[in-house]
This record gives C-alpha cells, structure tokens and sequence, in this order.
C-alpha cells in the first residue's frame, strides 16, 4: 500500500461533532510510523452510521478506516471521568499497524471497581486490557477482532459492545449507540417496505388481484 499522506483531505462539517476534525489533526503531527492513542466520548466510533445517503462523521471514519488507521478501539466502564459519568472510549490510531487490516475493539465496560465518588480501574483491570492489546486477541465476553471488510458491513460502526457482548447478557448501550441501532432498524423496515411495494407493483401489473 502506499505511503499514506500527512493529513486526510475531507470536507468536515465543523457544525457538528469536531471530534474527527482533532483526529485528523493529530494524525497529521505523525510521522510515518507515529501511532496516538486518544480519549473520547462513545459516539465518536458510532454517530453517523445507520444513516441513508452520506454522513460527514461517519465518512471521515470512513476514510479512518479504509486508509487502514484504525488499529483498536477500547470501550471504559462509565463514571470514570469528573466531569461526566458517560463511559468512554480510547481510540488506537497507527501509521504502521502490526495487523494490516485489522482493528481489534475491546470491551472493558465491566472492567472496573466501585469507587467513591468514580469509578476506578484496578492494576488487575490494566493488566487485563493492556495483555488483549498486546497479544492482539480476540477473547469471548471481552474483545474481537475485525476486518475491514467487517467494518464497512457494519457501516463503520466501531463501538466495540455491537461486537462484543459482555457475558453473554445484554447490556445498556450508550445511547447515542442505542440511536444509531435504531436508526439502522428503521432504514432495515424502509427498505422491506420498499421490497414489498415492488413485489406488489409487479404483480398487479401482471393482473393479479
């Protein structure tokens, strides 16, 4: 693959969320082997996707994606941060990844302990996390590796809990996750409507009744 420019050049709609506007500054302090490694809020992996036609967002992430940047995305319990009690997400971005086009996601959204007045991450928990990043593994309940060609199924939706289900249970999505998988289920119904207005179509014009 070619060398990959300093800076990826889209149109960002700097009305809405700049958090891909900061990424694609950073990656351009980068040098050709530079990776960072960013905190930021779950709609980030998410806004966008599930949506008809084009998305600024999620075409950055897009971009992100198919330049093969993206090298993990970690999902972090909730009540971490002072100054909200919304989990957060840190994002793995690498010029030269270890596993061409692969991310892995990582969902560590019960990796945590009850604290006062936050949450808190044990060494046990850091340990745990940091051996999933650096033995590039997939471990049920806790993390998942995927494709490119997986990532853009999905629409670009790299919220590592679409991927990983935590103990098998269900969990409490975020909800800007949770507007984004109903955005996806009501383009889902558009389209079947769609599918039977033309099955419908198709058959009166052969004169069924």
């Amino acid at each position: 693959m070619p060398p990959v420019h300093r800076r990826l050049h889209i149109n960002l709609d700097t009305t809405s969320s700049a958090d891909w506007g900061w990424l694609q500054h950073m990656l351009a302090s980068l040098n050709e082997t530079g990776r960072m490694a960013v905190v930021l809020d779950t709609g980030a992996v998410s806004r966008g996707s599930g949506n008809q036609g084009s998305n600024r967002e999620r075409d950055i992430r897009k971009a992100f994606v198919e330049h093969d940047l993206i090298e993990a995305v970690i999902l972090l319990p909730e009540n971490l941060f002072y100054n909200t009690t919304a989990p957060g997400i840190i994002l793995v971005v690498n010029r030269q990844k270890r596993h061409p086009g692969e991310i892995l996601l990582i969902n560590a959204s019960q990796q945590f302990a009850k604290g006062r007045p936050k949450n808190y991450l044990t060494e046990e928990h850091i340990k745990t996390i940091a051996n999933l990043y650096h033995n590039w593994e997939a471990r049920e309940g806790l993390s998942a590796i995927i494709t490119k060609d997986e990532a853009a199924r999905n629409d670009y939706n790299l919220s590592p809990s679409r991927y990983v289900s935590v103990n098998g249970s269900e969990e409490t999505l975020p909800l800007e996750e949770a507007l984004v998988r109903l955005e996806e289920a009501e383009e889902e119904r558009a389209q079947a409507e769609e599918n039977l207005r033309e099955v419908l179509r198709v058959l009166l014009s052969l004169g069924w009744r």
